[in-house]
């Protein structure tokens, strides 16, 4: 009765994270259902504050890229590099499409898929509105590459921290290993868009004038988020934690910036979505309830079953289930799932490195995917744009499946 009652709780509260009955933010619901589970004595509290304590490097690393993205946001970068692109454009909608394709595969590289999804799509919306063209072909791209490349680096993307957790490989080790994958899921991903959206694209884009000239803090603003990436890629490299190092460069990027002004610095925080960070913290919880319950086994049996296959087969097998939980739960749940299996059994490498395809780039088939869309669709929302689970759905049906193959392939091929 008690294993029911858990999975009925933690089915409820994920539910209510997708989906936001009553306008209530996805926090409120995920932490909900942590604090019935540890109430009704179906989750100890020791074990709830032991699964909360296991996410201390993903709040950092969100809380520093959220900084980063909210200074770049305030000083006018993602305005200026949207603006730059429609300028670079030249009247051409496809040179525009690639250009803000480039750009969006670089925000999500360099400084996480949510960045691209939260601050990047209103810049983009901006700019091609200011352009005169359809919007939707260039919003759409700001949605699938921010899971496309998501596996590019370690940073671009928290799931990664989530399901490698101490085992994340260094920065060369883990290049070795996905390069090749996110360039098949880049590449692929851009195609069928671009395909997709011809008939959308046949209109002159309209010359917006000059961008607007970055301000010395804008220019500040954006060399801090190069210096911070170059910190993490080096602190990648030497194979240590990442977020303590991207909240501190983040904080010192975001002082420096700022030159320590309590109203400017007062902006930044609470420009900030401080939700996501105990939204992360309940479903950590319901992830540990729902381990007590037998998912942990469940799923491990499941992957020791896909390592028992040909090599090409198993890491298909891994990624595209992996990928189907995610478009069921979300894939922040599932990579937390998935890490708690991998870190129980002994499953060959391509195995884990698939399971991590399937979490990155698995989402992009429905829009209750990746937190990332849902975090697109909210600030759509905010801009009076709406895209239906139906539009999305028969764009992500053309563009996933095909690209997760080839990356998962492609990892099969490369992992030792």
């Amino acid at each position: 009765m008690s294993v029911t009652l858990i999975w009925l709780i933690a089915a409820a509260a994920i539910a209510g994270v997708l989906f936001r009955p009553r306008g209530w933010p996805e926090a409120v619901w995920a932490c909900l259902g942590a604090v019935i589970l540890v109430l009704f004595g179906l989750l100890p509290l020791s074990q709830a504050a032991t699964a909360i304590a296991k996410g201390s490097d993903v709040y950092l690393f969100l809380t520093g890229m959220m900084l980063l993205s909210e200074l770049a946001r305030r000083e006018g970068v993602f305005d200026w590099l949207a603006s730059l692109a429609v300028k670079a454009a030249k009247g051409s909608p496809r040179r525009l499409f690639l250009l803000i394709y480039l750009v969006g595969t670089a925000v999500t590289v360099f400084l996480s898929n949510d960045a691209t999804a939260v601050v990047l799509t209103p810049a983009v919306y901006a700019a091609v509105k200011k352009a005169g063209t359809k919007a939707l072909p260039y919003l759409l791209i700001c949605a699938f590459i921010a899971n496309a490349a998501s596996f590019v680096l370690p940073i671009s993307n928290p799931a990664n921290l989530v399901v490698y957790g101490k085992h994340l490989p260094a920065l060369f080790p883990w290049l070795r290993t996905f390069l090749l994958p996110s360039i098949c899921s880049i590449l692929f991903t851009y195609a069928v868009l671009r395909w997709t959206s011809r008939k959308d694209l046949g209109d002159t884009v309209q010359d917006a004038g000059d961008p607007p000239e970055l301000s010395r803090e804008g220019r500040l603003a954006a060399w801090g988020i190069v210096g911070t990436g170059a910190i993490l890629i080096g602190a990648s490299g030497f194979g240590l934690d990442l977020g303590l190092p991207t909240c501190l460069s983040a904080a010192a990027a975001v002082l420096l910036v700022t030159r320590a002004r309590g109203k400017a610095l007062g902006e930044i925080i609470r420009g900030v979505s401080w939700s996501v960070l105990p939204l992360v913290a309940g479903l950590f919880v319901l992830v540990e309830a729902a381990n007590q319950a037998g998912a942990l086994h469940s799923l491990g049996n499941i992957l020791q079953s896909c390592a028992g296959m040909p090599k090409e087969w198993g890491a298909l097998a891994a990624s595209f289930g992996i990928a189907g939980l995610s478009n069921v739960v979300n894939n922040l749940p599932s990579g937390l799932l998935a890490g708690g299996a991998l870190q129980t059994i002994h499953v060959p490498p391509h195995i884990r490195d698939a399971v991590l395809i399937g979490v990155d780039l698995g989402p992009n088939l429905s829009v209750t995917g990746s937190l990332a869309t849902v975090l697109w669709l909210i600030a759509l929302r905010r801009e009076g744009e709406h895209i239906s689970g139906w539009q999305f759905l028969k764009a992500g049906l053309l563009v996933m499946p095909p690209a997760l193959f080839l990356a998962s392939l492609a990892v099969s091929l490369i992992s030792r």
